[in-house]
């Protein structure tokens, strides 16, 4: 069973997803936090109960740390510097961080002592002090805060293939928030020119930007602000490039399809934070200026290209000064294959990341440091008789944690700092009058410290009510064959009398997004269960 969700390959030029478990030997999420002590000592605090959780899954006071980077970075030969771009970015949102600064005002400290601030740096750092960018974070008018480690770069000094930037946010008095890390970043030393093969293409979250002149500080970056489209100078934005194919029809429809994108493709730019999306548009290879009509190949890391709206005669996306416009290609008299551009027509496309860690203090009673932060990765449920266990796949996974299903603690039991197990509460404890449930029951799945700190998950876990005999399964997955038993039938008391678990794995699809392939989990009668991605 693939009990673990996989992270994202990545290769030197072609726009792929990077395995963490391959560069594993390079680096350790468990390093990171090495200036931490590593037995904290926790009291289990009165106040985490069913009713103050409950009160949280209502209010959710949270506060999330996002980081945006990018998927390579040049390296840096000499006494040059080659600063990252796009430069990483990282956003603060949550009402919880004005929460605790009012935690932080009322123990006694001013204003200017709460501030937050932070330092961004490579993870071979050894004083985040002094070999990182200080971050100084400004609030926006959508109430995030916002920073921008705009000079930093890897030295040709360090040999690594792969490293990762480290997050560290203190308050201005002195106070640790907590250390946070990005994904892996895949070192290359200058783009390849060569054709890349089909393994190596991804529909994969992508920055693009524009240089006049190729000048570092005439650098825009396509971003959306307020729902419009701009040419940024300072921020940039992360969009999914989707591949679109034009349904035969009367009214020339556009539907989402699953595939490698190359160029001449339709594909739309949508922006993952606020979903608002450009028109389809036919991405174009640039070279010297010129986009090529008749190449084919796939999208490749730090290639220049152009994008063509869609039925237009010869009209490409492209910036003037702040504002995003069209422009009006020209025919090149010599080559009937290709069309002539100006600068703000020519883009830079690069793969992206998106990290997000969400917590809440409000059940700590004071402000906490918030490392290591737990991650969970991956799934896997199994049992069978009166249990049903669910395995967690993650990092940094600690004795002081519990598993929560909704406002229900369950028994956990740590095994290692990748690996919890706990046991999936009776469906009986979430909901009393579950023999006359006729509606699916769906929790959210929570990580809870014993200080009361509260690590929010993606993972939702969901008893499904079987009203009849469970469906025949095609393929391998026919293992089971029974008739469902009525639930009013006293004969059977307990929920899990008679469990038939398969399995659940978890799967990525070519548009890193996250998907369920079901082989059911079933009861032989009762409720199924599923495990999902919240939206």
């Amino acid at each position: 069973m693939q009990d673990q969700r996989k992270g994202d390959r990545d290769s030197m030029t072609g726009l792929a997803i990077v395995d963490s478990t391959e560069a594993s030997h390079l680096y350790t999420s468990d390093a990171c936090f090495t200036h931490l002590r590593e037995e904290q000592n926790f009291s289990l605090l009165q106040n985490v109960t069913r009713d103050s959780v409950r009160q949280y899954l209502q209010f959710r006071p949270d506060q999330s740390v996002i980081i945006l980077h990018a998927k390579v970075a040049q390296k840096s030969y000499g006494n040059e510097k080659r600063f990252f771009c796009p430069p990483p970015c990282v956003y603060l949102t949550g009402q919880g961080w004005k929460l605790r600064q009012e935690q932080l005002k009322a123990s006694g400290l001013g204003e200017s002592s709460c501030r937050l601030f932070g330092y961004m740096g490579l993870d071979s750092s050894t004083d985040p002090r002094t070999d990182s960018f200080k971050l100084s974070f400004e609030e926006q008018t959508d109430k995030r805060m916002f920073a921008c480690a705009k000079t930093l770069y890897i030295s040709d000094t360090d040999k690594r293939k792969h490293f990762r930037l480290l997050l560290h946010l203190f308050h201005s008095g002195g106070q640790e928030i907590g250390t946070f890390n990005s994904r892996l970043i895949k070192v290359i030393s200058k783009p390849s020119q060569k054709r890349q093969s089909m393994k190596n293409a991804d529909c994969s979250k992508v920055s693009l930007f524009n240089r006049l002149r190729s000048q570092t500080v005439s650098t825009r970056y396509l971003a959306v602000e307020d729902g419009a489209f701009v040419a940024s100078a300072r921020q940039w934005t992360a969009f999914t490039v989707t591949l679109v194919e034009e349904m035969q029809g009367v009214h020339s429809e556009y539907t989402v399809c699953d595939s490698y994108i190359c160029y001449g493709c339709v594909v739309q730019l949508v922006c993952t934070d606020s979903g608002v999306a450009l028109p389809p548009m036919v991405i174009r290879k640039v070279n010297k200026q010129h986009a090529c009509l008749d190449v084919d190949e796939p999208v490749s890391q730090l290639h220049k290209c152009a994008f063509q709206f869609r039925d237009s005669n010869h009209m490409y996306l492209c910036l003037s000064n702040e504002k995003i416009i069209q422009f009006q290609a020209s025919p090149c008299p010599k080559e009937s294959n290709k069309v002539l551009l100006n600068d703000g027509s020519c883009w830079t496309i690069i793969g992206t990341e998106v990290v997000e860690y969400t917590f809440s203090e409000s059940l700590t009673g004071h402000p906490t440091t918030i490392s290591p932060v737990p991650v969970i990765n991956g799934l896997e449920l199994n049992g069978g008789g009166h249990v049903a266990m669910l395995e967690l796949h993650g990092e940094n996974f600690s004795p002081h944690l519990k598993v929560w299903f909704g406002d229900m603690e369950a028994e956990t039991m740590f095994r290692s700092s990748r690996s919890l197990l706990c046991v999936v509460p009776d469906v009986s404890i979430l909901s009393g009058e579950w023999r006359w449930v006729r509606q699916p029951i769906t929790v959210p799945l929570s990580l809870i410290r014993l200080d009361g700190l509260i690590f929010r998950s993606s993972y939702s876990f969901t008893y499904t009510p079987e009203h009849s005999a469970p469906s025949q399964v095609n393929g391998p997955w026919n293992l089971f064959s029974h008739q469902s038993i009525p639930l009013g039938d006293k004969r059977y008391e307990g929920i899990y009398s008679s469990i038939c678990i398969r399995s659940s794995h978890l799967l990525c699809n070519r548009t890193d997004s996250i998907q369920y392939h079901k082989k059911e989990i079933s009861f032989s009668f009762g409720f199924l269960l599923e495990i999902k991605l919240s939206e």
